[in-house]
């Protein structure tokens, strides 16, 4: 089940770099590179920080041509893209959740402490969201929008919870995914967001 959601998690951020691209009028070539940075970026830096080798796009480079084939076909369907928002925003909850769930089994079966393994589901969710913005030149949508990251958190930790239990592993994956995707949902259509710090420096004057 995580196998296929992984394929559709990758697949969707895929598409979303590549609009993201396609808004700073980026070439094939940067359409290509942003997709793929916002699909495997996030694993890749849990990877890298947890020292788990070889990195999933290596060891199956099937995936690669699965973002890129994704890239492009977003290039050729672009006008119909605003038309699908919603879906998009389901399937971006739901490709969320399945990134936090993965980060924390790979962690975890590294041997890691229960913390890590939830600040590397987090990690795996969000961080390719954080490059493509950062390379696309914007605040990372992450920092400013509804609940992103802190959901994410709170699911990870669930889904380690749910796991001292007696709960079959696949249940337990399916109950992490349910609930962070509801909440992710509910965040956006109730517009649910942290507190933001606003710092005016001639306030000191």
């Amino acid at each position: 089940m995580l196998g296929a959601l992984y394929i559709l998690a990758i697949t969707v951020e895929g598409m979303s770099g590549a609009l993201a691209a396609g808004r700073r009028n980026m070439d094939p070539v940067g359409v290509i590179f942003i997709a793929c940075c916002t699909a495997i970026g996030g694993g890749s830096v849990r990877d890298v920080l947890i020292g788990n080798y070889p990195l999933v796009w290596v060891a199956n480079p099937l995936f690669l041509i699965i973002i890129i084939t994704a890239a492009m076909l977003t290039i050729y369907i672009s006008r119909w893209m605003r038309y699908l928002r919603r879906a998009f925003l389901i399937l971006d909850g739901i490709g969320l959740m399945t990134f936090t769930v993965i980060g924390v089994q790979k962690t975890l079966a590294l041997g890691h402490s229960w913390f890590i393994a939830a600040l590397m589901g987090v990690f795996t969710g969000v961080f390719g969201g954080i490059i493509r913005d950062v390379m696309c030149n914007r605040v990372p949508l992450v920092f400013r929008a509804e609940l992103y990251a802190s959901i994410a958190f709170a699911a990870a930790w669930l889904y380690i919870g749910l796991l001292q239990t007696d709960l079959p592993s696949w249940i337990s994956v399916v109950i992490t995914i349910v609930l962070g995707f509801s909440f992710r949902y509910a965040a956006i259509v109730r517009e649910w967001e942290l507190p933001r710090f606003y710092y005016r420096h001639n306030s000191w004057h």
